[in-house]
C-alpha cells in the first residue's frame, strides 16, 4: 500500500481512537505531501513522501534542542511526542554496519577512486538510505572511505 494511503488509514484510525497528538501530526503530514504536489504538480511517490518525512522529524529536532535551549521544556515534549508519531511511518533505521556495507558496495559499483566520484556514491547510496539514516553522517562516511 503506498505510504499516503498508510497516512490516510492512521489518520482514521486516530480519529477513531481520539488520539490528538497523532491526528494533529498525521495531519500535518498530509498537508506537506499536499502542498509539494500542488505545488510541482505531479503526485508523489513513496520515496518523495519519505523524503518528506524525514524532514519533518529533522525540524522537529531542531525545534526541539532550540526549545530546551530556551526552557521551554512543554514545548520541547510537544515536538518529541511529534518526532514519535512521524517516525511510525518511517523505515527501520539501518545500523553502522548496514550503512557499512552499502556504501562499499556503492564504491565498488560506481568505481569510485577519488572525492570527484563522491555525487555517484551519493546517487546510488540516496533511494536506498533515504529515511533510514542521517544522510550528513553518511556523507561524512563516504568521504572519509574516499579520502583513503
Amino acid at each position: 500500500m503506498p505510504l499516503t494511503e498508510t497516512l490516510k488509514e492512521a489518520q482514521k484510525d486516530a480519529m477513531r481512537a481520539k488520539n490528538k497528538t497523532r491526528l494533529g501530526t498525521i495531519r500535518m503530514a498530509l498537508a506537506a505531501i499536499k502542498q509539494r504536489e500542488i505545488d510541482e504538480q505531479i503526485t508523489l511517490d513513496d520515496t518523495a513522501v519519505l523524503a518528506i518525512l524525514t524532514k519533518m522529524v529533522k525540524q522537529r529536532q531542531d525545534a526541539a534542542s532550540q526549545f530546551e535551549a530556551a526552557g521551554r521544556n512543554d514545548l520541547a515534549s510537544n515536538e518529541r511526542a511529534e518526532i514519535v508519531e512521524l517516525e511510525t511511518f518511517l523505515p527501520k533505521p539501518l545500523s553502522d554496519a548496514e550503512i557499512n556495507d552499502l556504501i562499499d558496495d556503492a564504491i565498488a559499483q560506481s568505481q569510485a577512486q577519488s572525492m570527484q566520484d563522491m555525487g555517484k556514491v551519493m546517487a546510488i547510496l540516496k533511494p536506498v538510505i533515504q529515511g533510514r539514516a542521517d544522510m550528513g553522517a553518511v556523507s561524512g562516511s563516504v568521504k572519509a572511505k574516499l579520502a583513503n
